[in-house]
């Protein structure tokens, strides 16, 4: 229950963050356009906390925390005194109210730059992809990969760190061609480039790790035997082991480390086994039964409430990066740069088949991911922000009526055709781009439940 308020709780500080900034682009732009505002809105429904300033704008809080609205003065929703004509938002030219439109996903990009921005100010790290397993048959295999290189290109574009590795293979996804490797051997200078084929790779597919369909299993340094933690009230504890203790044999084997130990263990729900422990430089056995647990696919395995003493990875294995404030930035404006062509990108594989609509999130998936940045650390949780504040301005873009870019398409037509839109065109796409909306909605909603 406290992880799922938790998760609630940072889903709530991320939609609230994004809405907000969103929001209040198009707000402040009407503003500097002499456009009345009547009211700024977090959510939708019921209004729970209101107040007004000032110039008259009501600023709320409502009850459904599905995103928000900024409502202008105007004569096609309602009267208006002739004293307010000239602040009507439908009484400014059509320049004005192209950068109204346009000033919601503007606010975003901004905010994803500063996000990304405060990021590279706090410095940054990742592991170095170097090749521990090549899986048979699989692309990695097909190119030639070997264990012990280092990934340190896809298709010429540099991969320092596992995160950008699996960065430049998701960009991929759905095409065809090729996908060139460059890799080089410890401390070696020299590079070799190897070839893996692609069809229309993973196109009718939801693909969570790019790295793991290539077939390759990075290196990660081995997990100590030795116990951080002992879950009360579990198997574990009740057979007798402590923080501390340091596994050397189950039922009279040894094992080569901890993933095969905890293999071993799953592998026997309430069975009894015999653990063998080092404590106090003393060894000592203890009797423990694992329980059963079912996971998700219906698969019954063993559990005991253990947690091994973190890895520790070498510092030649770790790239970290430190930039002035001058740098952060010029990183920042790079990162948000890339990652909205990216969004971009997969919008049109989307659109064209490459990409499977599986792919696609919901509230619920971003609602959990938003909880899991926020335990990795602030840094995990901006740069999610970040992601998400681009991909809300690039799906405002979009030219569906309902949506800022909706109105920046009859914005234009108008400043071409030098009227507007007819209303009956305008009442038929808004009908149409409401469904358009929903439908895309049910189906990312489905797919979260699908996950679940």
């Amino acid at each position: 229950m406290l992880d799922f308020l938790q998760t609630a709780i940072w889903a709530l500080v991320a939609l609230g963050v994004l809405v907000s900034f969103h929001e209040f682009g198009h707000f402040i732009v009407a503003r500097w356009c002499g456009v009345k505002v009547l009211r700024f809105s977090i959510g939708f429904g019921k209004r729970l906390v209101s107040r007004y300033d000032r110039h008259g704008t009501e600023f709320t809080v409502s009850a459904i925390p599905l995103g928000g609205y900024v409502k202008f003065l105007d004569e096609r929703e309602s009267a208006v005194a002739p004293e307010d004509l000239d602040r009507a938002f439908n009484r400014k030219n059509v320049w004005q109210r192209i950068a109204i439109a346009a000033a919601g996903p503007l606010a975003n990009f901004l905010l994803a730059i500063v996000l990304f921005w405060g990021v590279f100010m706090g410095g940054t790290s990742g592991p170095v992809p170097i090749v521990d397993d090549v899986e048979q048959g699989s692309l990695a295999a097909y190119a030639g990969l070997e264990e012990g290189q280092e990934i340190i290109a896809i298709d010429d574009q540099p991969t320092p760190t596992w995160q950008a590795l699996n960065w430049r293979l998701a960009n991929r996804l759905g095409d065809s061609g090729h996908i060139k490797f460059s890799v080089r051997y410890p401390d070696s200078p020299l590079e070799y480039h190897m070839y893996a084929d692609i069809d229309r790779w993973l196109a009718g597919q939801e693909v969570a790790d790019p790295l793991a369909e290539v077939g390759v299993k990075l290196w990660i340094p081995e997990v100590s035997m030795q116990l951080a933690q002992v879950v009360d009230g579990s198997p574990a504890a009740k057979g007798g082991l402590k923080a501390g203790d340091e596994i050397i044999a189950t039922d009279g084997r040894d094992f080569s480390g901890w993933e095969e130990w905890t293999s071993y263990i799953k592998a026997r729900p309430e069975q009894q086994v015999m653990v063998t422990v080092v404590r106090d430089g003393a060894e000592q056995a203890v009797s423990i039964t694992p329980e059963e647990v079912t996971l998700d696919s219906g698969e019954k395995i063993g559990r005991i409430g253990v947690l091994p003493v973190a890895a520790s990875w070498p510092e030649e294995r770790v790239r970290r990066y430190h930039y002035g404030v001058l740098g952060a930035l010029s990183k920042g404006l790079e990162e948000t740069w890339s990652k909205t062509v990216f969004t971009l990108n997969s919008l049109k594989k989307l659109l064209f088949g490459e990409l499977s609509t599986r792919n696609l999130s919901g509230p619920i998936t971003i609602a959990k991911v938003a909880g899991t940045s926020a335990d990795a650390g602030w840094q995990s949780f901006l740069s999610l922000l970040a992601l998400l504040s681009i991909s809300l301005g690039v799906l405002n873009l979009l030219p569906i009526p309902v949506l800022d870019g909706g109105h920046l398409l009859y914005y234009g037509i108008e400043a071409i055709k030098g009227s507007p839109v007819s209303e009956r065109v305008q009442m038929i796409g808004l009908q149409v781009g409401m469904a358009m909306v929903l439908g895309i909605m049910a189906l990312a909603l489905y797919n979260d439940i699908l996950r679940l």
